[in-house]
């Protein structure tokens, strides 16, 4: 109980720090977005168009795979949906999902990192606590069942681990896994222009008053998330001094001990994280009128004070920021730049060569196979390419080569994952952003076509016009990219090397401020302002030369490239254009219940009305009332099997499927459920401890007080019964393509032909895709009588779901439960 006092008296204190500084960002912020609302944007404009709603009624991916269970310590399958909100969702099983049944865990993956080995899950886990190490000989923390682990780690909250079968279903995983945890870092809406400005300064002006500037890996997932990692960098040093030498046991008792208090610590940070934080943007948004009406009443008397007030910070700061630019920083601006250049151009470069080969590959297969009805079928696979995790994955890899060598420790950057994940976010961007207007053209074109050939010309005239537009975004966007990527290097350097002369000396600069002017200009700020102008001039001379010299197919900054589409941009950006449904020929229009229904996935993509996914919901859920799960105690003799448990069992299991099935038995493991486990709808949930039974009501804290629901669950939260996300039925199997018969198999979007494969009865013969044009190079267009191949599943490493199956969102329930005992749902 002492100890829980001061965890949150601790975490009271930095809170009430930040919010300090979060309200003195927040007036500033709001100035700043007023100002600029009023004076525009004179950037270049864009030329591909962008869709707001990327990901409707659709799922990433679905699959199996086997999960460790902590409180039981056995492995479980699980089926596992990947939403349009990258959330992991992992039901019973396939037929649980099916059946609309609540999912067991759901996870966000904000802060994770994932893992493809147990020795380096083990690594993190002996640096965690210093001094307790396993002696060699002893068991480790996990065992694996199989060679293809897939463990999610997180220096603060629980640790999820999974399996598979084959490396090449560990690929795939670890694509999902990764895309989930790119956007899930990448929380904190761009879309506002006043809190999130204002909230990321406030952390920045935080830390730096702590005496750490530099990047911050832990600035990942929505504010609240940040907030707690704020909180647990500050506590856990303090938590392992105190506890470390409390815990009893072996190495790997002591070591799975840390692990559970960690994350209940991280439960507790993240709950009064929440409603500190909750509070302070309340009443921010409640002084807003008051702030914006004065802003654009003494708009014109603010900017001439903080002009006055920059130029004599200016006058003192700006010699010395000068020589330690000359001395410090601009020796190691062109390194820094070609270091992200080389990766990140690269990166780019892959978009626009996957972008070519995947419509070149459709344009062929249409030609050959049947003119309009097939283009309907493509363009709706093809529509979600930048969502494709694995079709990307040979993109966002590029990234992987980025290394600041000797500059990463000069310059004081803890790593380069931050970098690397913005830039793999610009490229999935730029990708849809290219996809939705080649979309868009085509869809203006098809009304004035004549037949095959004409499509066929039509398609390969717009792509080479997406392709110019493309190239002229994605310099635009580097070049953005470049420069804030140096200057988030280079600012927080000068800010540490010039804080001994300077810091001290900015209090006599706050008289200079009117009182009633006070919330918008701060003298921190404007001297931040004041460092990054004598270093700006360096870093843009810096971009302009590689643009001059067209280094990495960059554009100068004088080019502008007129709109060759004038009544593009009059269309409007936002919504997707629905192929099947307008080309269908169905007479009358879905109801909104059905469309639900037949949700389509990118990979193998559930519609959830939620846009914005809790932190963590985990552990077992057992529902009382549902017909697919009964007690563990007395299992039904006539149920089928359950999935095994240990590790021997699950080794077993793979060696007498392997000699008696071949094939089949494989794509059964690795893809789905197998026909005996979805008829399982008796399948006992093995595992529980006593205390599982089931229970109705709200959930009931261990004081006896019943507890409300907040908005948002807190991290590693138990799932509710009722937790709105809706499943989605697996999209029909692409026409032609081989399926084994008896085995559950999952649908994908478009693949490449590859040549020398099977030719299915459409094609005449196998074509070999082109390679992407240069930039600016002219591009064949092929004729209609190309022959090309439509790849079978097998060939993709994807299968197609059966069609006719149906779901709808799961109905609200009671409480839920787990090996641990009945949990308050968050």
């Amino acid at each position: 109980m002492r100890l829980c006092s001061s965890i949150a008296e601790k975490t009271g204190k930095v809170l009430g720090e930040f919010c300090r500084c979060y309200r003195e960002q927040y007036g500033v912020a709001l100035f700043n977005s007023v100002r600029y609302e009023i004076e525009g944007n004179g950037g270049p404009q864009a030329q591909l168009l962008h869709r707001k709603v990327p990901l409707e009624d659709h799922v990433i991916y679905s699959g199996n795979l086997f999960q460790y269970i902590e409180e039981n310590k056995k492995w479980r399958n699980r089926f596992c949906v990947v939403p349009h909100n990258y959330g992991l969702v992992l039901y019973e099983n396939k037929l649980a999902y099916e059946r609309d049944l609540p999912p067991r865990i759901l996870v966000n993956s904000a802060g994770y990192k994932i893992l493809t080995s147990v020795d380096q899950y083990l690594e993190l886990v002996n640096s965690s606590l210093p001094g307790v190490t396993p002696k060699s000989g002893h068991s480790p923390i996990l065992k694996c069942p199989t060679d293809f682990p897939l463990i999610l780690w997180h220096p603060y909250a629980r640790h999820y681990y999974f399996c598979v079968m084959t490396g090449k279903e560990q690929e795939k995983w670890r694509a999902v896994f990764q895309d989930c945890v790119r956007h899930c870092n990448n929380g904190i809406s761009e879309d506002s222009k006043v809190e999130a400005p204002a909230f990321t300064d406030a952390v920045r002006m935080y830390r730096q008053s702590k005496e750490q500037y530099g990047t911050w890996d832990m600035l990942c997932g929505n504010e609240t998330q940040v907030l707690s990692n704020l909180v647990m960098e500050e506590l856990l040093p303090e938590l392992r001094t105190t506890i470390g030498p409390r815990l009893k046991g072996k190495a790997q008792e002591r070591q799975r001990t840390w692990i559970q208090i960690s994350d209940a610590v991280y439960r507790m940070v993240y709950e009064q994280t929440k409603a500190q934080y909750d509070a302070v943007m309340a009443k921010c948004e409640q002084e807003r009128p008051q702030m914006e009406s004065t802003i654009r009443t003494d708009m014109d008397q603010i900017i001439t004070s903080k002009e006055h007030l920059a130029s004599k910070i200016r006058a003192f700061v700006l010699p010395k920021a000068e020589v330690c630019v000359r001395n410090h920083v601009q020796p190691y601006i062109s390194s820094i730049l070609e270091a992200l250049m080389t990766p990140t151009s690269q990166g780019f470069a892959e978009v626009r060569e996957v972008f070519f080969k995947e419509v070149t590959d459709m344009n062929m297969n249409v030609v050959n196979e049947g003119g309009l009805e097939k283009l309907v079928e493509y363009m709706e696979k093809l529509s979600h390419l930048a969502f494709h995790p694995v079709k990307m994955q040979s993109c966002y890899e590029k990234m992987d080569q980025l290394k600041l060598e000797g500059l990463q420790q000069r310059f004081d950057v803890s790593s380069t994952s931050v970098f690397k994940q913005r830039a793999q976010i610009h490229m999935r961007q730029q990708m849809d952003n290219a996809m939705y207007t080649f979309e868009t053209l085509l869809h203006q074109e098809l009304g004035k076509l004549q037949g095959k050939d004409d499509l066929c010309k039509s398609i390969q005239r717009i792509l080479e016009r997406v392709l110019k537009k493309y190239d002229y975004d994605s310099s635009t966007v580097r070049k953005k990219f470049f420069r804030e990527a140096l200057l988030q290097i280079t600012i927080p350097f000068l800010l540490k090397k010039l804080a001994p002369t300077c810091k001290g000396e900015l209090a006599k600069f706050q008289e200079l401020i009117f009182e009633d002017f006070a919330s918008f200009i701060l003298v921190e700020n404007t001297y931040e302002e004041v460092v990054l102008q004598s270093v700006m001039k360096d870093i843009m001379q810096a971009v302009k030369e590689a643009a001059v010299q067209r280094k990495h197919n960059l554009y100068r900054d004088s080019m502008v490239m007129h709109n060759s589409d004038p009544n593009l941009h009059l269309l409007g950006e936002g919504i997707p254009i629905d192929w099947g449904e307008e080309y269908s020929g169905q007479p009358e229009a879905e109801p909104a219940a059905n469309k639900h229904r037949r949700a389509k996935q990118v990979v193998s993509v559930i519609q959830d009305d939620e846009g914005v996914l809790p932190y963590e919901v985990g552990t077992e859920v057992l529902q009382p009332s549902s017909p697919g799960l009964q007690e563990p105690e007395e299992p039904d003799p006539g149920a089928p099997p359950s999935s095994p448990d240990r590790v021997e069992e699950i080794r077993e299991a793979l060696a007498k499927e392997s000699l008696g099935d071949g094939v089949e038995a494989e794509e059964r493991l690795t893809n789905g459920t197998d026909a005996t486990q979805e008829s399982g709808a008796t399948e006992k949930v093995a595992g529980s401890v006593p205390g599982d039974a089931p229970h109705q009501g709200p959930a009931i804290g261990g004081d006896g007080v019943r507890c409300a629901t907040p908005a948002s669950p807190a991290p590693g939260a138990e799932v509710p019964s009722g937790a709105d996300v809706q499943p989605a039925a697996p999209a029909s199997p692409v026409p032609g393509a081989e399926v084994p018969s008896g085995a559950s198999v999952q649908h994908t979007s478009l693949a490449s032909p590859k040549p020398r494969a099977d030719v299915p009865s459409e094609a005449r013969v196998p074509h070999a895709t082109p390679a992407s044009p240069t930039p600016g190079a002219e591009t064949p267009s092929p004729s209609a009588g190309t022959a090309c191949h439509q790849p079978s599943d097998k060939e993709m490493g994807e299968e197609a779901a059966p069609p006719g199956s149906e779901s709808s969102p799961p109905q609200p329930a009671g409480t839920t439960e787990s090996g641990e005992g009945l949990q308050t749902e968050f």
